[in-house]
């Protein structure tokens, strides 16, 4: 398809599939040319507590496989989601983001770069090698993609490319410029990420070139100033980069073909998100109130953020291990449990218990108290007064009882445990 043609089956799918889709725009190319993205979703363009995935295609102007299967992928779940179960699981549970083209401009070039001749997979901040530090200097489209991420919080992403055949992961550079495995903090995740995608494609996992059809980025060729790592690191999105034909511009007669290779793989790594994992939401004891606050992972040095309307997260992980999950939130007691992740999902919710600071001899919450002078004396005065000794007691019993609670509730954890890939809450 042409740009115009692209275009045009775009907006002509928002209008078949209107209640399940959207048709936006994230902004436009150096030429002008609208850059198009169709969210499906049972509940397009509302916030939720799903977590939301993103595919971007024709990255590269002369790679332009991509944005043809995604025109397929965006018609097959408008077609199959009332009676295909995997297609109802991720309309109704996965906010779908799809960008055919991040390059349009390029591919009516029919080049690699855009219409500054810029590669566009070469343009966003890097860890390692400190270029493109002023986003105005950036190109429109760098730029659209950069703010389309601050608007959403995408869990996963994934970019379509076309020259080999592969699923990539960070980091795509490496610390020295050497060819080398250079693994980020996430390295199993990406890998099970990837393994996903290349054991459910037509022959990608059988690569003869990459073992398992998967590789390291940096263990490839090493490149600096990529999207793949600049998601991972600044806006907590989990990204990979696949290269899915070897043939970079195949005849049109071909595309069935691709899209049937490429089918259940692009289906299975957006599914994923749901399937396993970690999920869940931070409150505050106090008023029940959502927290944006943060997740980590004992061991694992990254950072995953809650939402700030719902308090809700995703934490991808690979399966058939252990984790410590620690929740933290300024002004909050920080709460951790260890769970077994099995094949199915963990639904984790955290229920934080506010600070308390004493300041002048006066119990507060350092967030959520507004005291009046007055009631900050009497209580001065109960506390050092004749009720200072029944006070201690108090403090020493509750602290006991807690201690029971805790071990209690380790107990019930413990022989609570289901079968592999079977959904569990759990609540701490």
């Amino acid at each position: 398809m042409s740009n115009d043609e692209l275009e045009w089956a775009i907006q002509e799918f928002g209008q078949r599939c209107s209640n399940i889709s959207r048709v936006y725009s994230i902004g436009k190319s150096v030429n002008g040319f609208p850059l198009w993205v169709i969210e499906i979703s049972d509940k397009p363009g509302e916030e939720e507590t799903e977590p939301a995935f993103k595919y971007i295609g024709n990255v590269h102007g002369d790679e332009p496989v991509g944005r043809e299967l995604l025109i397929f992928l965006a018609n097959w779940l408008c077609d199959n989601h009332l009676k295909d179960p995997l297609a109802t699981l991720i309309v109704e549970n996965v906010h779908l983001h799809l960008l055919p083209s991040m390059n349009p401009d390029g591919f009516s070039l029919r080049k690699r770069g855009n219409a500054n001749n810029i590669d566009l997979n070469r343009d966003f901040p890097d860890q390692f090698v400190f270029i493109n530090d002023d986003e105005d200097s950036r190109q429109p489209e760098t730029r659209a993609i950069m703010n389309w991420l601050r608007d959403i919080r995408f869990t996963a992403s994934a970019t379509l490319h076309g020259g080999a055949l592969v699923a990539n992961y960070p980091w795509d550079g490496s610390d020295d410029k050497r060819t080398k495995y250079y693994g980020c903090p996430d390295d199993d995740a990406f890998r099970f990420m990837s393994s996903i995608y290349s054991h459910s494609h037509y022959n990608m996992s059988s690569s003869k070139e990459f073992l398992g059809g998967i590789t390291n980025g940096a263990a490839w060729y090493p490149l600096y100033g990529g999207m793949q790592d600049w998601n991972y690191i600044h806006a907590g999105c989990f990204e990979l980069t696949l290269e899915i034909s070897d043939n970079k511009w195949p005849n049109a007669a071909e595309l069935p073909f691709l899209w049937r290779y490429n089918k259940m793989s692009m289906l299975n790594l957006v599914a994923s998100l749901v399937k396993t994992g970690v999920h869940g939401r931070i409150y505050s004891s106090g008023d029940g109130r959502p927290l944006p606050g943060s997740i980590t992972v004992s061991g694992i040095n990254y950072t995953v953020r809650a939402g700030n309307t719902f308090g809700d997260y995703h934490r991808i992980l690979a399966p058939r291990d252990k984790y410590e999950v620690v929740a933290t939130m300024p002004g909050y007691k920080s709460k951790n449990t260890t769970i077994w992740l099995d094949e199915g999902p963990v639904t984790l919710d955290f229920v934080l218990d506010p600070e308390v600071s004493v300041k002048g001899s006066v119990l507060r919450n350092i967030y959520d108290c507004d005291c009046n002078g007055e009631s900050k004396q009497e209580f001065v005065q109960f506390l050092w007064g004749t009720h200072l000794e029944v006070f201690f007691v108090v403090i020493v019993v509750l602290g006991f009882l807690l201690l029971l609670f805790q071990r209690r509730q380790k107990v019930k954890f413990s022989t609570s445990r289901q079968s592999a890939g079977a959904k569990r809450t759990v609540e701490v």
